[in-house]
């Protein structure tokens, strides 16, 4: 059929035509930012799920329905390589910007812009990462004093002044947390709880890898009283055959039973699956409806598609052991797997791979969901690891 109309979307963070499956939260996060603007107690809402799952693309479309509400929001993601200031700093600046244009809050969010200025000035000799405009002089005594948990609980203070005089809330949207340094969560942890405790209208929206809840509670012990973790899984069956049925049936296309049920059973109901065969179906089949033997058809390029792409990408930033411990576990099955075990696959000590297994976990390709068990952060991988390392060559 043709590619141009083609309705689905593979692609890291990209929107799905239908976003199935999700309204229940969507509903749970519009509560919890309208309770923070009326200075209500509220805990922020931090996203927990392995990739695939739609965390980013539910961050982006919660971020939408916020500002839709009039909520001031902010939205960045954590890179490994940069500091949490230098990721903040900027949008913030945008945030207060905004806020200075509402003639209540105006005062407060200039307070606010000299804060930061004082902020980046005086933490740039530790976090030389940080570059963000400066529209104003620093006010001496406001969030400069170098020390992060310090000064950006100051920072947050002011700002939700200023927020909670326009009438709104600030909403930080930030993806990838799990990469965010201890430290620096802390820091972030420590803010929040402050604001909460005056009732300032601050929410931070998350999202992560399942190793997320258990670092926030390293950070800060107090971590778990102060957010939500909603699981973020694949769909349900019902959700899942909307995810493809719908938008082939917005553009005149239907799709057969059988064809939905193949679908469902490759892909496990995860969202990024889900495109990614919709994709190949759609370009595979001649004419509506898409049949089962269209979907057998497009298997194999959707499962070369991954390869190449969300796959691979996650392979590519490994070191050769690295690789040979994920080809282990893949050789156990999806897993989760006990550290013992996957060391007896490569003939090695347990204590000899714990730098390995750590830096995978550092990396996001791994995660431990209790003490000495190991699962893959990305669904599907070990079926992954079998087509791309075939053979026992690896246990060399």
């Amino acid at each position: 059929m043709d590619p141009i109309k083609n309705p689905y979307a593979p692609g890291a963070g990209t929107q799905p035509p239908e976003l199935a499956g999700r309204d229940e939260l969507r509903e749970t996060v519009r509560i919890a930012l309208e309770r923070v603007r009326a200075g209500r107690p509220t805990k922020s809402i931090l996203m927990v799920g392995l990739r695939g799952v739609g965390k980013t693309v539910l961050l982006d479309r919660l971020r939408d329905d916020a500002e839709t509400a009039g909520i001031q929001t902010l939205r960045v993601e954590a890179p490994e390589s940069r500091s949490l200031p230098a990721i903040l700093a900027p949008q913030l600046r945008q945030a207060l910007l905004r806020l200075s244009r509402n003639e209540q809050a105006k005062e407060f969010a200039q307070r606010a812009l000299r804060g930061l200025a004082g902020f980046a000035k005086a933490l740039k000799i530790k976090y030389q990462d940080i570059e963000v405009g400066l529209d104003f002089d620093p006010e001496p005594g406001l969030a400069d004093n170098g020390d992060l948990e310090h000064d950006l609980q100051a920072l947050l203070e002011v700002t939700g002044a200023a927020a909670k005089k326009a009438g709104t809330a600030l909403a930080m949207f930030v993806d990838e947390l799990q990469y965010v340094d201890e430290e620096e969560l802390a820091a972030l942890i420590t803010a929040l709880h402050r604001t909460a405790q005056r009732s300032l209208p601050v929410v931070l929206v998350g999202a992560g890898l399942p190793q997320l809840p258990g670092k926030m509670g390293r950070a800060k012990s107090y971590a778990e009283r102060l957010f939500d973790f909603p699981q973020i899984g694949p769909l349900p069956s019902d959700a899942a055959r909307l995810a493809i049925a719908k938008p082939a049936l917005d553009e005149g296309v239907s799709v057969d039973e059988d064809a939905l049920d193949r679908i469902l059973q490759e892909t496990r109901g995860y969202p990024y699956f889900l495109q990614e065969w919709g994709k190949h179906a759609w370009d595979t089949a001649n004419a509506s409806p898409i049949t089962l033997q269209d979907v057998e058809r497009a298997t194999a390029s959707a499962i070369a598609a991954l390869d190449e792409s969300f796959f691979r990408v996650r392979l590519d930033r490994l070191t050769p052991l690295e690789k040979k411990y994920l080809r282990a576990m893949a050789e156990l099955g999806p897993g989760p797997h006990r550290s013992g075990d996957i060391a007896e696959q490569l003939g090695r000590e347990v204590t000899s791979l714990g730098p390995t297994r750590s830096q995978l976990i550092v990396k996001g390709a791994i995660w431990s969901p209790s003490h000495g068990d190991t699962a893959f952060t990305v669904p599907l991988f070990d079926e992954f690891m079998k087509r791309i390392m075939p053979g026992d060559d690896w246990k060399i």
